[in-house]
């Protein structure tokens, strides 16, 4: 590692050590906003500047977050969410792919599809989960359908769309080599497409969350979603604003673990 260093030059070393500098500092500002919002929003609840009991605290908030979890409730509740999360995100994963790729395969089929697929994905999903309520009962299916509905058809549209795009010089190159469709997918399309796949799972994973939430609000009798419906609806105002947060560090955790496996296949 040093000698690799020593190779380098001044100019190198020197953008080496601004480009580290910069996500320190970056970094730095990041938690430095966070911590200062957490403060400002506790002394601001316990002086009274913004009603606690309205608003919560920190404070309160890690209070419901003990009793929750000393009752097993709030393990419970995470489980269930994360639960739906992922398996509406596989489904959404694999079909998207899937159809994306029979769109492309088949122009055909795309010119009659897309028009449809258009449609579908500018519906307000929020208005279709009382609908799939009264086709599928009140249960974990309904949640992972309606999370599903928010996240297929925009993921299906831009994975066709990026395939679309691909350089139409290197599909011709393998026809030229007397290469067949079936090779223009596998060594042009899905490998050139990989970064765009990825960057389009992370949009993915986030509208997954969100619809599950959406599913929990009219579906539910278990998850975060459910949890701030109930406790909206008998005041325990810190038990909405903590589902809340743990929302945001659910969410931010499934991207930078999303982020992650981008960069490590991108980089390998």
């Amino acid at each position: 590692m040093n000698e690799s260093a020593n190779n380098l030059s001044k100019e190198q070393q020197f953008y080496m050590k601004k480009t580290r500098q910069h996500k320190h500092l970056v970094l730095f500002f990041q938690i430095f906003i966070f911590v200062f919002f957490i403060i400002l929003w506790e002394i601001s609840s316990h002086n009274g500047i913004i009603n606690a009991f309205i608003f919560s605290s920190p404070s309160r908030m890690l209070l419901a977050c003990q009793e929750l979890f000393l009752t097993g409730d709030l393990l419970k509740h995470i489980g269930i969410t994360l639960a739906e999360t992922f398996g509406s995100f596989f489904l959404v994963a694999s079909i998207s792919l899937l159809v994306a790729i029979l769109l492309w395969w088949n122009t055909t089929l795309s010119e009659i599809f897309e028009p449809y697929f258009v449609i579908l994905n500018s519906l307000p999903k929020s208005a279709m989960a009382p609908i799939f309520i009264v086709w599928l009962g009140n249960n974990m299916k309904t949640i992972i359908i309606t999370a599903i509905s928010v996240a297929i058809f925009g993921s299906i549209l831009n994975l066709f769309t990026s395939f679309q795009t691909t350089d139409p010089d290197k599909l011709k190159l393998i026809y030229t080599l007397h290469g067949n469709r079936f090779d223009c997918l596998t060594k042009v399309i899905l490998p050139i497409n990989f970064p765009a796949i990825l960057s389009i799972l992370k949009v993915d994973i986030g509208l997954c969350l969100i619809g599950v939430v959406i599913g929990e609000f009219l579906a539910a009798r278990k998850g975060l979603g459910y949890l701030i419906i109930y406790g909206s609806q008998v005041f325990k105002m810190d038990w909405v604003m903590l589902s809340i947060v743990l929302l945001c560090l659910i969410a931010a955790l499934l991207y930078g673990i999303l982020n992650r496996l981008e960069k490590h296949f991108i980089n390998s």
